[in-house]
Protein backbone atom coordinates (compact mmCIF):
# COMPACT_ATOMS: atom_id res chain seq x y z
CA UNK A 1 0.00 0.00 0.00
CA UNK A 2 1.25 3.49 -0.73
CA UNK A 3 2.50 5.33 2.32
CA UNK A 4 0.35 8.08 3.69
CA UNK A 5 1.55 11.51 2.70
CA UNK A 6 2.94 13.48 5.61
CA UNK A 7 1.37 16.77 6.48
CA UNK A 8 3.07 19.97 5.44
CA UNK A 9 3.77 20.82 9.08
CA UNK A 10 5.69 17.59 9.64
CA UNK A 11 7.74 18.25 6.50
CA UNK A 12 8.87 21.72 7.54
CA UNK A 13 12.61 22.14 7.95
CA UNK A 14 14.04 22.84 11.37
CA UNK A 15 16.46 25.80 11.55
CA UNK A 16 20.02 24.75 12.21
CA UNK A 17 21.49 28.18 12.96
CA UNK A 18 19.35 30.62 14.90
CA UNK A 19 21.40 33.82 15.06
CA UNK A 20 22.25 34.14 11.37
CA UNK A 21 22.71 36.90 8.84
CA UNK A 22 23.82 37.09 5.23
CA UNK A 23 25.48 39.67 3.03
CA UNK A 24 25.12 40.14 -0.70
CA UNK A 25 28.58 41.38 -1.68
CA UNK A 26 29.01 44.16 -4.23
CA UNK A 27 31.73 46.48 -5.44
CA UNK A 28 30.17 49.69 -4.06
CA UNK A 29 27.44 48.45 -1.70
CA UNK A 30 26.77 45.43 0.51
CA UNK A 31 23.18 44.33 1.20
CA UNK A 32 22.84 42.68 4.61
CA UNK A 33 19.86 40.64 5.77
CA UNK A 34 18.86 39.30 9.18
CA UNK A 35 15.77 37.44 10.36
CA UNK A 36 12.51 39.34 10.29
CA UNK A 37 12.23 38.91 14.07
CA UNK A 38 15.58 40.65 14.68
CA UNK A 39 14.86 44.14 13.41
CA UNK A 40 12.02 46.22 12.05
CA UNK A 41 14.15 46.73 8.95
CA UNK A 42 15.64 43.26 8.37
CA UNK A 43 17.42 44.22 5.13
CA UNK A 44 19.80 47.17 5.00
CA UNK A 45 22.28 48.53 2.48
CA UNK A 46 25.77 49.68 3.45
CA UNK A 47 28.49 51.28 1.39
CA UNK A 48 31.89 49.60 1.19
CA UNK A 49 33.93 52.27 3.00
CA UNK A 50 35.58 51.23 6.25
CA UNK A 51 33.27 53.26 8.51
CA UNK A 52 30.22 51.77 6.79
CA UNK A 53 31.56 48.24 7.23
CA UNK A 54 31.99 48.87 10.95
CA UNK A 55 28.43 50.20 11.09
CA UNK A 56 27.30 46.96 9.46
CA UNK A 57 29.14 44.97 12.13
CA UNK A 58 27.57 47.13 14.87
CA UNK A 59 24.13 46.44 13.43
CA UNK A 60 24.80 42.70 13.53
CA UNK A 61 25.86 43.00 17.17
CA UNK A 62 22.68 44.87 18.00
CA UNK A 63 20.63 42.15 16.30
CA UNK A 64 22.33 39.40 18.29
CA UNK A 65 23.91 37.82 15.20
CA UNK A 66 26.59 35.17 15.74
CA UNK A 67 27.20 33.71 12.28
CA UNK A 68 27.25 35.40 8.87
CA UNK A 69 27.24 33.96 5.35
CA UNK A 70 28.45 35.73 2.23
CA UNK A 71 29.27 34.83 -1.34
CA UNK A 72 32.84 34.92 -2.62
CA UNK A 73 32.39 37.74 -5.11
CA UNK A 74 35.79 38.68 -6.56
CA UNK A 75 37.91 40.14 -3.77
CA UNK A 76 35.22 42.50 -2.52
CA UNK A 77 34.33 40.15 0.33
CA UNK A 78 37.76 40.25 1.99
CA UNK A 79 37.51 43.61 3.89
CA UNK A 80 34.11 42.87 5.45
CA UNK A 81 35.18 39.28 6.13
CA UNK A 82 38.22 40.42 8.10
CA UNK A 83 36.26 43.07 10.03
CA UNK A 84 33.55 40.61 11.03
CA UNK A 85 36.10 37.98 11.97
CA UNK A 86 37.94 40.47 14.17
CA UNK A 87 34.66 41.36 15.87
CA UNK A 88 34.13 37.72 16.85
CA UNK A 89 31.56 36.59 14.29
CA UNK A 90 31.65 33.16 12.72
CA UNK A 91 31.92 34.06 9.05
CA UNK A 92 31.16 31.61 6.26
CA UNK A 93 32.26 32.27 2.69
CA UNK A 94 30.20 30.20 0.27
CA UNK A 95 30.42 29.41 -3.39
CA UNK A 96 27.93 31.35 -5.49
CA UNK A 97 27.11 28.15 -7.41
CA UNK A 98 25.41 26.71 -4.32
CA UNK A 99 22.70 29.39 -4.34
CA UNK A 100 22.37 30.57 -7.92
CA UNK A 101 19.59 28.25 -9.15
CA UNK A 102 16.82 30.02 -7.32
CA UNK A 103 13.65 31.38 -8.93
CA UNK A 104 12.82 35.06 -8.73
CA UNK A 105 16.22 36.19 -7.45
CA UNK A 106 16.05 39.48 -9.25
CA UNK A 107 17.57 41.97 -6.81
CA UNK A 108 20.35 42.22 -4.25
CA UNK A 109 17.70 42.38 -1.53
CA UNK A 110 16.11 39.07 -2.51
CA UNK A 111 19.59 37.55 -2.93
CA UNK A 112 20.56 38.53 0.61
CA UNK A 113 17.29 37.26 2.07
CA UNK A 114 17.59 33.94 0.25
CA UNK A 115 21.21 33.52 1.37
CA UNK A 116 20.16 34.23 4.95
CA UNK A 117 17.38 31.65 4.73
CA UNK A 118 19.72 28.99 3.28
CA UNK A 119 22.24 29.64 6.03
CA UNK A 120 19.55 29.45 8.68
CA UNK A 121 18.61 25.94 7.61
CA UNK A 122 22.19 24.75 7.19
CA UNK A 123 22.04 24.39 3.41
CA UNK A 124 25.32 26.18 2.65
CA UNK A 125 28.83 24.76 2.55
CA UNK A 126 31.71 26.84 3.81
CA UNK A 127 34.66 27.39 1.50
CA UNK A 128 38.17 26.86 2.77
CA UNK A 129 39.77 29.96 4.25
CA UNK A 130 43.22 29.54 5.84
CA UNK A 131 44.29 31.17 9.08
CA UNK A 132 45.52 34.76 8.95
CA UNK A 133 49.20 33.75 9.17
CA UNK A 134 48.87 31.23 6.35
CA UNK A 135 46.83 33.65 4.25
CA UNK A 136 49.58 36.28 4.58
CA UNK A 137 52.28 33.81 3.57
CA UNK A 138 50.14 32.59 0.67
CA UNK A 139 49.67 36.15 -0.59
CA UNK A 140 53.44 36.70 -0.44
CA UNK A 141 54.18 33.48 -2.36
CA UNK A 142 51.56 34.30 -4.98
CA UNK A 143 53.05 37.75 -5.48
CA UNK A 144 56.52 36.20 -5.75
CA UNK A 145 55.25 33.80 -8.42
CA UNK A 146 53.70 36.67 -10.38
CA UNK A 147 56.93 38.66 -10.26
CA UNK A 148 58.88 35.67 -11.54
CA UNK A 149 56.40 35.25 -14.39
CA UNK A 150 56.62 38.94 -15.29
CA UNK A 151 60.43 38.84 -15.24
CA UNK A 152 60.52 35.65 -17.33
CA UNK A 153 58.24 37.26 -19.94
CA UNK A 154 60.94 39.89 -20.59
CA UNK A 155 63.59 37.34 -21.56
CA UNK A 156 62.36 36.54 -25.13
CA UNK A 157 61.88 40.26 -25.78
CA UNK A 158 65.44 40.95 -24.68
CA UNK A 159 66.69 38.14 -26.95
CA UNK A 160 64.72 39.64 -29.84
CA UNK A 161 66.25 43.07 -29.22
CA UNK A 162 69.74 41.53 -29.15
CA UNK A 163 69.07 39.69 -32.41
CA UNK A 164 67.82 42.88 -34.07
CA UNK A 165 71.15 44.47 -33.14
CA UNK A 166 73.01 41.37 -34.45
CA UNK A 167 74.33 40.71 -30.97
CA UNK A 168 74.24 36.93 -30.50
CA UNK A 169 74.80 37.01 -26.76
CA UNK A 170 72.11 34.43 -26.03
CA UNK A 171 74.07 31.90 -28.13
CA UNK A 172 77.20 32.46 -26.02
CA UNK A 173 75.83 32.41 -22.47
CA UNK A 174 73.14 29.98 -21.34
CA UNK A 175 71.12 32.62 -19.47
CA UNK A 176 71.21 36.26 -20.51
CA UNK A 177 69.56 37.19 -17.21
CA UNK A 178 72.36 35.59 -15.22
CA UNK A 179 75.22 37.55 -13.69
CA UNK A 180 77.39 37.44 -16.83
CA UNK A 181 74.56 38.15 -19.27
CA UNK A 182 73.09 41.05 -17.30
CA UNK A 183 76.53 42.59 -16.72
CA UNK A 184 77.31 42.50 -20.45
CA UNK A 185 73.88 43.88 -21.37
CA UNK A 186 74.22 46.75 -18.91
CA UNK A 187 77.66 47.52 -20.27
CA UNK A 188 76.24 47.64 -23.82
CA UNK A 189 73.40 49.90 -22.70
CA UNK A 190 75.94 52.15 -20.98
CA UNK A 191 77.80 52.58 -24.28
CA UNK A 192 80.57 49.97 -24.14
CA UNK A 193 81.40 48.60 -27.63
CA UNK A 194 84.76 46.85 -27.20
CA UNK A 195 84.22 43.07 -27.53
CA UNK A 196 87.23 42.30 -25.34
CA UNK A 197 85.93 44.53 -22.57
CA UNK A 198 82.47 42.98 -22.82
CA UNK A 199 83.95 39.46 -22.73
CA UNK A 200 85.90 40.35 -19.58
CA UNK A 201 82.64 40.71 -17.66
CA UNK A 202 82.22 36.94 -17.38
CA UNK A 203 81.57 35.54 -13.92
CA UNK A 204 84.34 33.66 -12.14
CA UNK A 205 84.17 29.96 -12.93
CA UNK A 206 82.48 30.45 -16.28
CA UNK A 207 84.29 29.18 -19.39
CA UNK A 208 86.42 31.87 -21.00
CA UNK A 209 84.63 34.15 -23.47
CA UNK A 210 86.73 35.64 -26.23
CA UNK A 211 85.92 38.93 -27.88
CA UNK A 212 85.12 37.02 -31.06
CA UNK A 213 82.39 35.18 -29.14
CA UNK A 214 80.38 38.40 -28.89
CA UNK A 215 79.82 39.26 -32.56
CA UNK A 216 78.02 42.26 -33.88
CA UNK A 217 79.21 44.77 -31.30
CA UNK A 218 79.75 48.07 -33.04
CA UNK A 219 78.19 46.77 -36.26
CA UNK A 220 74.51 47.41 -35.60
CA UNK A 221 74.77 49.45 -32.42
CA UNK A 222 75.54 53.17 -32.68
CA UNK A 223 78.80 54.26 -31.14
CA UNK A 224 77.08 56.03 -28.24
CA UNK A 225 73.59 54.68 -27.69
CA UNK A 226 72.71 57.30 -25.12
CA UNK A 227 73.43 60.14 -27.61
CA UNK A 228 71.95 58.51 -30.73
CA UNK A 229 69.00 56.43 -29.54
CA UNK A 230 68.79 53.16 -31.42
CA UNK A 231 65.43 51.32 -31.29
CA UNK A 232 67.06 48.04 -30.32
CA UNK A 233 69.32 49.60 -27.69
CA UNK A 234 66.44 51.63 -26.28
CA UNK A 235 64.26 48.51 -26.05
CA UNK A 236 67.09 46.53 -24.47
CA UNK A 237 67.67 49.27 -21.89
CA UNK A 238 64.00 49.38 -20.92
CA UNK A 239 63.63 45.59 -20.74
CA UNK A 240 66.80 45.08 -18.72
CA UNK A 241 65.75 47.78 -16.25
CA UNK A 242 62.26 46.30 -15.86
CA UNK A 243 63.59 42.76 -15.49
CA UNK A 244 66.15 43.88 -12.93
CA UNK A 245 63.51 45.77 -10.98
CA UNK A 246 61.19 42.77 -10.91
CA UNK A 247 63.94 40.45 -9.74
CA UNK A 248 65.01 42.92 -7.06
CA UNK A 249 61.43 43.26 -5.84
CA UNK A 250 61.18 39.48 -5.75
CA UNK A 251 64.40 38.94 -3.81
CA UNK A 252 62.84 39.82 -0.44
CA UNK A 253 64.19 38.14 2.67
CA UNK A 254 64.30 34.36 2.17
CA UNK A 255 65.34 33.77 5.81
CA UNK A 256 62.25 35.57 7.09
CA UNK A 257 60.00 33.59 4.76
CA UNK A 258 61.55 30.29 5.85
CA UNK A 259 61.14 31.28 9.51
CA UNK A 260 57.47 32.04 8.87
CA UNK A 261 57.05 28.65 7.20
CA UNK A 262 58.60 26.88 10.18
CA UNK A 263 56.26 28.70 12.56
CA UNK A 264 53.21 27.70 10.53
CA UNK A 265 54.37 24.07 10.32
CA UNK A 266 54.81 23.98 14.11
CA UNK A 267 51.36 25.43 14.64
CA UNK A 268 49.85 22.92 12.22
CA UNK A 269 51.59 20.06 14.02
CA UNK A 270 50.26 21.15 17.40
CA UNK A 271 46.72 21.68 16.04
CA UNK A 272 45.83 18.83 13.65
CA UNK A 273 43.54 20.04 10.88
CA UNK A 274 39.98 18.79 10.68
CA UNK A 275 38.24 17.90 7.46
CA UNK A 276 38.56 20.99 5.30
CA UNK A 277 35.47 22.52 3.69
CA UNK A 278 35.33 22.87 -0.04
CA UNK A 279 37.54 25.34 -1.86
CA UNK A 280 35.97 27.84 -4.23
CA UNK A 281 37.38 30.34 -6.69
CA UNK A 282 38.46 33.68 -5.28
CA UNK A 283 39.08 32.46 -1.73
Amino acid sequence: MPQARRSRKSRDLTPVHLDVAAIEIGATIHVAAVGSDRDKEPVRTFRTFTDDLHRLADWFVGCGIKTVAMESTGVYWIPIFEILEQRGFEVMVVNARDAKHVPCRKTDVSDAQWLQRLHEYGLLRASFRPQAEIAGLRAYLRQRERLLDYAAAHIPHMQKALTQMNLQLHHVVSDITGVTGITIIRAIVAGERDPSVLASHRETGMPCIRGDDVPGVGGQLPGRAYLRPDPGARTLRRLSNESGGLRQANSGNPDAVEAERRTIREQAASHPAKDSPTQCAGV
